[in-house]
């Protein structure tokens, strides 16, 4: 087994010369690998002809503040049972990738799922914009920070009796934790 790590840090070694990329290791065969945008596709290429054929699946996280989402690429080598964590960071105000879905087939739903809950256009999937289960949404997609479920629910559900804002509440006991704490809180 000795050997199979010695390689992955030779392929981690290899592609932070190559791509410039920020590597953190999460576990024992974990790692995190942040890459800029445009290095993004031809970086997935590479770890998939060292190995790191599957996709076990593309997620996204909305980074509000920061006015960006980030798109990570879980990969894995069956052979060696090394993860990958691959990760890039997309302006939210425009979000726009390049699909991968030529690279691995799956892509394709997984690229759906993150346009339809977060609004992320992947160019070159042309059915990426038909709904999978939101199939008569109108507003923001679901899973963005700004979405107001709540504001949602009683525009699109007047006749109900909402007796708690409970985002209201948790943004109260929230402000009591940062205080009670001095404002370390994680999480």
């Amino acid at each position: 087994m000795t050997n199979s790590m010695n390689n992955v840090q030779e392929i981690l070694e290899s592609i932070k010369n190559a791509y410039g990329v920020e590597i953190l290791q999460i576990d024992t065969r974990q790692y995190k690998i942040i890459s800029q945008p445009e290095k993004t596709i031809p970086l997935l290429t590479h770890l998939k002809s060292q190995g790191y054929s599957h996709l076990s699946i593309l997620t996204c996280v909305d980074w509000i503040e920061q006015k960006k989402f980030e798109l990570v690429y879980i990969l894995m080598n069956w052979s060696n049972g090394v993860t990958f964590l691959v990760s890039t960071f997309i302006d939210r105000d425009n979000p726009v990738f390049t699909t991968v879905k030529d690279m691995w087939p799956t892509a394709e739903w997984y690229e759906r799922d993150v346009h339809e809950f977060f609004g992320v256009e992947f160019e070159g999937n042309e059915n990426c914009k038909k709904p999978m289960i939101l199939e008569v949404w109108n507003d923001l997609p679901p899973l963005r920070k700004d979405f107001d479920p709540l504001k949602y629910s009683k525009e699109h559900y007047p006749d109900r009796e909402y007796e708690k804002d409970v985002i209201h509440e948790a943004k109260i006991i929230r402000a009591d934790i940062e205080k009670q704490t001095g404002g370390e809180l994680n999480g």
